[in-house]
């Protein structure tokens, strides 16, 4: 445990994190926790699976006066799932300290008058949905005028579900001299202006994943080869018989086609999505906890950061349009040691996609379906490069063939001939060359 405490926390929480069973930081512990413990304003780059939530939960808790009774640390966070697991973590380490900290969780799809009655008495932690705790300051329950912290989690995530006006507003309430923290797998621009705004000369910290994925997982490819997309994808699971596989979609509406398609052709199907009423969300995600579904059909939501255990396979119906969200779909499965498929089913027009993402260190498997038995596939880099010699080689052939000035009767059988001879003679020295 010495390298937790070199990093000058105080006992309550060196004592947590040993009953958490963490023995070293990770790398963005390591290098945010000092800046957050000396009051500076970070932003945080890393993806989900870094230990990010520890980076800022555990300097924020060492700081925290459990004499105020004042909001001294705002966390907010795109979807309440996510606000839920930070609140539990929090709880977890504050049940250490000796004296009561108060944490309190406030997510849309609960009922607002209990919210506002839980805040009778101020809490100094407070974690939520932006919408909620925006809501809760208009309604003069919650006070954010003295808060030291202000945290944006998933901060991409949030400016892509239409929620940085409601940080603006929320951050509009806090005090001039106001630590921020935001955090978040990718820096779009539409988020730099609020950026700038908040934090002067923030430290910025981007911990690159040491590697693309998960190393347990396998990334299997299958070609659609003109076969109806949602019959394959139905015949994958049944073949793969996984303990839980998560099929990813790119919208709320292709994710619906998915899933109605699956339960039509027998299948028990659960579905996660952003259009889904919060008690229905909730609903689903405690029965995919209680085991009560094989397959759940999910968008991107939930690949970040809500912790579905026991994921064995993933199923990209397509690929996302943005290519780190890749990670983030197949980071759920490979999870604590275990291994894990990650299946594409792929056309002609995603090879520029599957190209980058082997850039980025994904190695492919080619892999097809025939009835209910997976067998090898050709390797789709080995068709192009055929065609590629086979027209190189005729370019060659022709090149060192002339046509006769007269034509005789068969020429172009005779040409044929020469050519196929021109082309053997080029394969055979490219045999000798390897």
């Amino acid at each position: 445990m010495e390298r937790f405490e070199k990093l000058e926390l105080k006992p309550f929480l060196i004592e947590a994190v040993k009953e958490l069973g963490f023995k070293n930081p990770t790398e963005i512990q390591e290098r945010i926790i000092p800046s957050v413990l000396k009051g500076e304003s970070v932003i945080g780059q890393s993806q989900t699976g870094t230990g990010k939530t520890h980076a800022y939960l555990l300097p924020l808790l060492n700081s925290i006066d459990p004499d105020s009774q004042n909001v001294q640390v705002v966390i907010t966070s795109p979807t309440r799932e996510l606000a839920n697991q930070i609140y539990k973590e929090a709880l977890k380490l504050i049940s250490h300290h000796d004296q009561e900290i108060q944490a309190r969780c406030f997510t849309g799809g609960t009922d607002k008058q209990r919210s506002i009655d839980k805040l009778k008495q101020q809490p100094q932690i407070v974690i939520g949905t932006p919408g909620r705790i925006h809501d809760l300051l208009k309604e003069n329950a919650l006070f954010v005028h003295q808060t030291k912290s202000f945290v944006v989690d998933e901060a991409d995530m949030i400016l892509d579900m239409g929620f940085l006006e409601d940080v603006d507003r929320i951050a509009g309430g806090m005090p001039e001299k106001l630590q921020m923290l935001v955090f978040s797998a990718t820096i779009p621009e539409k988020l730099k202006p609020f950026l700038k705004k908040y934090m002067a000369n923030p430290k910025f910290t981007h911990v690159a994943p040491k590697q693309a994925a998960a190393e347990k997982i396998q990334h299997v490819l299958v070609p659609v080869k003109h076969r109806n997309k949602k019959k394959l994808i139905h015949d994958m699971l049944l073949s793969y018989n996984p303990y839980l596989a998560i099929v990813f979609a790119n919208t709320k509406k292709m994710a619906d086609e998915v899933a109605d398609s699956l339960s039509e052709q027998g299948l028990k199907v659960g579905r996660i999505h952003g259009g889904l009423p919060p008690r229905e969300r909730k609903k689903v995600m405690k029965q995919i906890n209680d085991l009560e579904f094989q397959y759940v059909v999910a968008t991107d939501l939930a690949a970040r950061g809500i912790d579905i255990e026991g994921v064995s396979h993933i199923i990209n119906y397509e690929l996302p349009q943005d290519l780190d969200f890749y990670i983030h779909r197949v980071g759920r499965t490979a999870r604590a040691g275990y291994s894990g498929i990650a299946a594409t089913v792929y056309e002609a027009s995603d090879e520029d996609a599957l190209a980058k993402l082997e850039k980025m260190g994904i190695t492919f498997v080619n892999k097809d379906l025939s009835g209910t038995e997976w067998k090898e596939a050709e390797d789709r880099h080995r068709r192009k490069n055929r065609q590629k010699t086979d027209r190189e080689a005729e370019e060659r052939a022709k090149a060192g063939i002339r046509k006769p000035k007269k034509v005789k009767p068969g020429y172009k059988r005779k040409m044929k001939w020469e050519m196929d001879k021109v082309k053997k003679k080029q394969r055979r020295i490219k045999r000798r060359e390897k």
